[in-house]
């Protein structure tokens, strides 16, 4: 069973549907100890049997083939991979993807770094982007809107998914410092008023200077059990972002399906 902690399609006048949404931990999926849930983070160490189940049920909500759910090998970088069908070996190393193709499930993996879902409607062109500390300063969320635009992407809009947020993300002032030069609005203070960043807000501010029209969804990853936190938990599973182009079944948000 697959728990969506958000889903919406979107039907743009004159342009392609879409739909896109945020996976939750839990309840459901098919994992177990510290992966209880709905890990779909096929790295971390846990059972490859219920990683695919859990893979399985997320395709499955959407209408698709599991071969349909396009996964990224995330290294906290800023490359790209451009993809027109389901893969046929292990993905190259990137940290955004994005395709014109309808029927194509992108999925970005977090468990504190920030999830980026992308759409432009017309011509239709979808996207997906992994920002943490690393990626977002080495400039990930300029390289996915070019490699949209690249495809002929017009008016494009993105969602931000849940994160860690500012309060729970203590740094040294040296690295917040150096953070804050690329992202000025990623600089702020912790619960104890130490310094710490946030980096979904960089990554807002990032995705406004490029023109893209931005929402942003609530929660902190840290804070919220229904969401898998690295940093609150160390070993632990992944959630997902998914955005696919096309119409189809659309995930009820807060309720588990079979």
């Amino acid at each position: 069973m697959t728990v969506w902690d958000w889903a919406q399609e979107v039907a743009a006048r004159g342009g392609e549907p879409f739909r896109w949404g945020f996976t939750a931990a839990r309840p459901g999926g098919s994992s177990t100890g510290p992966f209880r849930g709905g890990n779909l983070g096929d790295h971390v160490g846990d059972d490859p049997t219920a990683v695919a189940a859990n893979r399985a049920g997320v395709a499955r909500d959407l209408g698709l083939d599991p071969s349909h759910l396009l996964f990224m090998t995330q290294v906290h970088g800023a490359s790209v991979d451009v993809v027109d069908g389901p893969r046929r070996a292990a993905p190259a190393p990137a940290d955004a993807m994005v395709t014109a193709r309808p029927g194509l499930a992108l999925a970005v993996l977090v468990a504190d770094c920030v999830p980026i879902l992308l759409a432009a409607p017309r011509p239709g062109v979808v996207g997906v982007a992994h920002a943490g500390r690393q990626g977002l300063t080495r400039g990930v969320v300029e390289a996915v809107v070019k490699a949209m635009r690249d495809l002929g992407a017009g008016s494009i809009q993105a969602v931000v998914g849940p994160s860690v947020c500012g309060r729970c993300y203590e740094v040294p002032e040296e690295l917040r410092r150096d953070v804050s030069q690329v992202c000025p609005l990623s600089a702020t203070v912790s619960w104890t008023g130490t310094p710490a960043l946030d980096i979904a807000a960089g990554v807002v501010e990032r995705l406004v200077l490029a023109g893209v029209s931005t929402s942003w969804r609530p929660g902190c990853t840290r804070e919220c059990d229904h969401l898998f936190s690295y940093r609150r938990s160390g070993v632990t599973g992944r959630f997902a972002g998914v955005v696919v182009l096309g119409d189809g079944p659309v995930p009820s948000a807060d309720r588990m399906t079979s």
